[in-house]
C-alpha cells in the first residue's frame, strides 16, 4: 500500500513537501507511511484518514487503499474517543438554584399591586367616578394606498460569455474537467494556494491573479482550459502530468 502511494506521487511527479503541502500531513508522517510504517498516525482512525488523503492527493482510489490498510490491520477500528482537549466542551455548568427570597419578594409586591389598583378602581370604593364623553370617532386621515413591497430579481448565473469577458489588467484561467476526473494545484504569483483537490467530471473551477497563475494537472488529457477567455488548444494525453503558468493577453504556457 505505502509503495502504490509513492510511486503514484513519483508518476504524478510531486515531491513529499508538495504532498505534505496539499494535504497537511507532516514530512516524517508521509515517508514512514510510504514504509508502511503506521506508527507515527496515532491509531488507526487516523490512519486511515492520512491513507485516504494521501490517496486522493496522488490520484488513486482513497476507498480501494482504506479497505485494504482495513484487511492487513484486523478489519475497520472502532471511534478513537476524543482528545482530552475537548472534554472541557462536555461539561456542563453547575444548575444555580433558585432564588427564593427574590421571588417571594416580587409576589408581595405584585399582590399589593394587585389589592391597590382594585381598590381605586372598584365601586364601593368611593364616589370616584370615571365618564366617557360620547362623540363620533375621529376620521383616520387618509394615507393613501400602501405602496407593493420592491421586487429585487436575482443576480444572473455566471455563463461562458463572463470567462470571455476577462478583465484585460488580470489573468483568467478556468479548468473543465471533460473525460474524467483529474488532481489539479493553483497557485497565485504570491505563492498564495488557491485549490489543492480533486475535480470531478463536468465540474469547472476558475482562478484569477493580478499576474500569473502556476497550475499543475495531474490527469491534463481531461482538463479543457480557457486562459483569458480564450481556448487553449492542447495535446496533453490522458495521465500526463503538466505544470503550466499563464499571464494576462494571449494565453502562454511556461
Amino acid at each position: 500500500m505505502g509503495r502504490a502511494l509513492q510511486q503514484a506521487r513519483i508518476d504524478a511527479g510531486l515531491t513529499v513537501e508538495e504532498v505534505s503541502t496539499s494535504t497537511r500531513v507532516r514530512i516524517p508522517i508521509v515517508h514512514a507511511i510510504e514504509e508502511d510504517d503506521f506508527s507515527r498516525c496515532g491509531g488507526d482512525v487516523y490512519a486511515r484518514g492520512h491513507v485516504r488523503t494521501l490517496a486522493r492527493a496522488v490520484g488513486l482510489d482513497p476507498v480501494a487503499l482504506v479497505e485494504q490498510y482495513d484487511a492487513a490491520h484486523g478489519g475497520r477500528p472502532s471511534p478513537t474517543p476524543a482528545a482530552p482537549l475537548f472534554e472541557a466542551e462536555r461539561i456542563r455548568p453547575e444548575r444555580r438554584r433558585p432564588n427564593w427570597t427574590a421571588a417571594m419578594v416580587a409576589a408581595i409586591v405584585a399582590v399589593i399591586g394587585f389589592v391597590g389598583f382594585t381598590l381605586f378602581n372598584g365601586d364601593g370604593g368611593g364616589s370616584r367616578s370615571t365618564h366617557v364623553a360620547e362623540g363620533p370617532a375621529p376620521a383616520q386621515k387618509a394615507t393613501g394606498k400602501p405602496k407593493p413591497p420592491k421586487v429585487v430579481a436575482p443576480p444572473p448565473a455566471p455563463s461562458e460569455s463572463a470567462i470571455a469577458a476577462a478583465p484585460k489588467d488580470k489573468v483568467t484561467v478556468k479548468l473543465t474537467a471533460i473525460d474524467d476526473k483529474s488532481w489539479i494545484s493553483a497557485k497565485a504569483r504570491d505563492g498564495k494556494l488557491l485549490f489543492d483537490g480533486l475535480l470531478l467530471k463536468g465540474d469547472s473551477k476558475t482562478f484569477q491573479d493580478d499576474e500569473r497563475l502556476d497550475l499543475i494537472l495531474g490527469n491534463a488529457g481531461a482538463i479543457e482550459i480557457f486562459v483569458n477567455g480564450k481556448k487553449v488548444a492542447d495535446e496533453f494525453e490522458p495521465g500526463q502530468v503538466e505544470r503550466l503558468t499563464y499571464t494576462k493577453g494571449d494565453p502562454e504556457v511556461g
